[in-house]
């Protein structure tokens, strides 16, 4: 519910104002005019309206909207109508941010207005391509068809997006806990050694020396070390920006070695499968390039589908362009023509993505088998590298006094 600030004339002339709480605005105007009053003016109260609207990141989590979706698709097939499935899974959704806008939503469609067209409100809540495949599928009346293909996508997306997260969650994590290991060690445990390496008065080792060099930079020269580590933050964040440097990161996230390709190979899964579901939901093909452009999130893969957009328009295949492009395998690329041939593309681009959701899984459960290893070992040969350039000196020390 918000809060409206109004002003109205009652039946004896007099003009009054006040404040009423309502789900939307033309709520609050009828409720004002069953009430017999004359409405001159209805705005939201810009304290609330303020305060509903602003969120961080997005404001809906995704394994809310997928059980939105699912639950959503199962009242429609059970033949509930539209507004009391909307007002069910309003009163239960655990996402404050999407309960408001059903609520809102249920309202406008009692009014007359189109689902499609009501959700197409609340676009930092429904995404693109939620919106454009309800729209198809309330013209070509299938709507319950369309209802379970975006569960089904969503649910997949969700877990491809997971399975890519949690590969590369363990290695940020190991390389996390070393550097503070390390930093730890540089600044608490070598310098209480210093004092023992200068009443040597001998040469140290390369890797002592390099040690100590390390340890007194981070001891004397601590901020120096954080005025570069934002420098490479804020130079980050321009550069996401920025449309040049945006393409320049996602070139690079592609081209890191193990990694880049993971990400490749689910950027095609989600391309794959959100084209499926667009073309199986009858959104014209355009539009739906148009929506793939923007969910796959990725300036490179993205400039190539623009690419072939472009193509299409012109009257060529679909899959012309894609070959020219070093981003999608030769799988992808002949899959899809044979598609457009045989007039099958959408099944063709649900197989593809099936192939590499599975791909993907089994990428991520091999890096883990191997990297779990690998990381331990770095982590002990950095650690351990410190350590031995503490005790050669002292070996060294032991070693001239026997």
């Amino acid at each position: 519910m918000s809060e409206f600030m109004y002003e109205v004339r009652g039946s004896s002339g007099k003009q009054l104002k006040g404040k009423i709480s309502a789900s939307d605005k033309p709520t609050a105007v009828d409720e004002l005019r069953k009430k017999g009053y004359i409405v001159l003016s209805v705005k939201e109260e810009q304290f609330k309206a303020l305060k509903t609207e602003i969120y961080i990141g997005n404001p809906v989590k995704t394994i809310h909207f997928i059980v939105y979706c699912r639950q959503f698709a199962t009242l429609i097939r059970a033949g509930v109508n539209i507004v009391e499935a909307t007002s069910i899974l309003a009163a239960q959704t655990e996402s404050k941010a999407l309960k408001k806008s059903l609520t809102e939503v249920a309202s406008s469609i009692s009014k007359g207005i189109s689902f499609s067209q009501s959700i197409s409100e609340h676009k930092r809540i429904f995404p693109p391509m939620f919106i454009n495949m309800v729209r198809a599928g309330e013209e070509t009346g299938d709507l319950e068809g369309t209802l379970d293909r975006l569960a089904r996508f969503f649910e997949k997306e969700h877990v491809t997006r997971e399975k890519i997260k949690s590969a590369m969650t363990y290695p940020a994590t190991v390389g996390g806990l070393s550097i503070v290991a390390v930093i730890y060690l540089l600044k608490s445990v070598v310098p209480q050694f210093v004092s023992t390496f200068e009443s040597l008065h001998a040469e140290l080792p390369l890797i002592t020396r390099i040690v100590l060099g390390l340890s007194n930079s981070i001891q004397h020269q601590w901020v120096s070390w954080l005025l570069a580590i934002a420098a490479i933050v804020v130079v980050y964040q321009v550069a996401k920006r920025n449309e040049k440097g945006a393409y320049a990161l996602d070139y690079l996230k592609l081209k890191i070695p193990v990694f880049g390709k993971l990400k490749q190979k689910g950027s095609v899964a989600l391309m794959t499968r959100t084209l499926s579901s667009l073309y199986a939901s009858a959104v014209p093909v355009l539009q739906s390039l148009a929506i793939v452009e923007e969910v796959v999130g990725n300036k490179v893969i993205g400039g190539f589908i623009r690419k072939s957009a472009e193509s299409l328009r012109q009257g060529n295949p679909l899959s012309e362009p894609l070959k020219q492009a070093w981003v999608f395998p030769p799988l992808v690329t002949q899959m899809i023509a044979i598609g457009e041939e045989t007039g099958s593309l959408d099944q063709m681009l649900e197989k593809i993505a099936d192939f590499y959701e599975m791909d993907v899984e089994n990428t991520v459960d091999r890096l883990k088998s191997l990297l779990e290893p690998l990381l331990l070992v770095v982590l002990s040969g950095v650690v351990g590298g410190i350590v031995a350039a503490i005790m050669l000196p002292m070996f060294s020390m032991y070693s001239n006094l026997s």
